[in-house]
């Protein structure tokens, strides 16, 4: 009977390894895709259009909080690659012991998903703005005008907005690791 055990239980860890991994990878995959489509869509926003006879642009460049928001889904995307290539080279046990990789990986996704979380705020609130305008300040939306350039600004900040998902969910599994990790 203990020898059912024993091989029961390295059963069991040589399935929560690969699930671990699985996961890891298939998240990260998540955020990377993520963070450089919402990058991409923002990046390649713009449209002009002509009121009274005179030429208007809007491009995500003119907006301090859209030019954080691309660096800082820029940023998580370069990042979130390298940790990638750190999973595979730490599950293979050439790279730190298991709690110090639980602790890098904490550290790493929580910086990341705090990154990412203050660019989409930023966006979020100037997109509001531009959205809906602001009448006890005098502006008004602009989004009537650029239906096009909001519209895509808008599914780069969902598209964002996933990727702060996918990045909680992976600390919550680096602060909370199995029994394998211990």
């Amino acid at each position: 009977m203990p020898d059912n055990n024993v091989e029961l239980e390295a059963k069991s860890q040589g399935l929560h390894a690969k699930l671990y991994l699985s996961s890891q990878i298939i998240l990260r995959a998540s955020v990377i895709s993520s963070t450089l489509a919402a990058t991409w869509t923002l990046i390649t926003a713009k449209q002009s259009v002509v009121i009274f006879g005179f030429t208007l642009d809007a491009r995500y460049s003119y907006s301090s909080a859209f030019k954080f928001f691309a660096i800082a889904n820029a940023v998580a995307c370069g990042f979130c690659l390298l940790s990638v290539c750190f999973v595979f080279i730490s599950t293979r046990q050439l790279a730190l012991g298991s709690r110090q990789r639980n602790f890098f990986f904490f550290v790493h996704d929580l910086l990341m998903m705090g990154l990412v979380l203050s660019g989409c705020a930023a966006a979020t609130a100037i997109g509001f703005v531009g959205r809906y305008g602001n009448t006890h300040t005098g502006w008004s939306p602009i989004c009537d005008q650029f239906g096009k350039f909001c519209n895509r600004i808008t599914i780069s900040i969902a598209i964002s907005y996933f990727a702060v998902l996918c990045l909680l969910i992976l600390t919550i599994i680096s602060a909370n690791p199995t029994k394998l990790q211990r």
